[in-house]
């Protein structure tokens, strides 16, 4: 995990663009907004661990096969580029975590026979639903 993430902080393009929200007039005169971009592709990642990271992407994975991070929730640059950093660490940490498997349930004998009886009754329930004829 550390090493992704340290190869995925090297390989990041920073771009600062001028934000909305908070700030006052410096946001008309401050870039603060910071786009955060990592190809996927140069993480050289596991099969698995790749393809649980675009599904996670989601819409913030392009067709470059850049993962495109937006922050602007703050008033500087270095809180922004901080967040940004956060949001892609918690990214790949989820990705590189291995999702548990599925236990198969089993039903015993006794208990299917009666679900199957209770469907049985059902059905014949609904089958006194239909037209009635005279």
């Amino acid at each position: 995990m550390g090493r992704i993430l340290d190869r995925a902080n090297a390989i990041a393009e920073e771009n600062f663009v001028a934000a909305s929200g908070p700030g006052g007039q410096n946001v008309n005169k401050v870039a603060t907004a910071v786009q955060l971009r990592v190809n996927i592709y140069e993480l050289a990642l596991p099969p698995r661990i790749f393809h649980r990271l675009s599904d996670l992407a989601g819409n913030r994975l392009n067709q470059t096969g850049e993962i495109v991070i937006d922050a602007r929730n703050h008033r500087t640059q270095d809180a922004n580029r901080r967040e940004a950093r956060e949001r892609l660490a918690d990214l790949i940490a989820e990705a590189v975590k291995e999702p548990k498997k599925r236990a198969k349930s089993r039903v015993n004998r006794l208990n299917k026979r009666k679900r199957l009886a209770n469907k049985k009754a059902h059905g014949q329930k609904k089958a006194l639903r239909g037209k009635v004829d005279y």
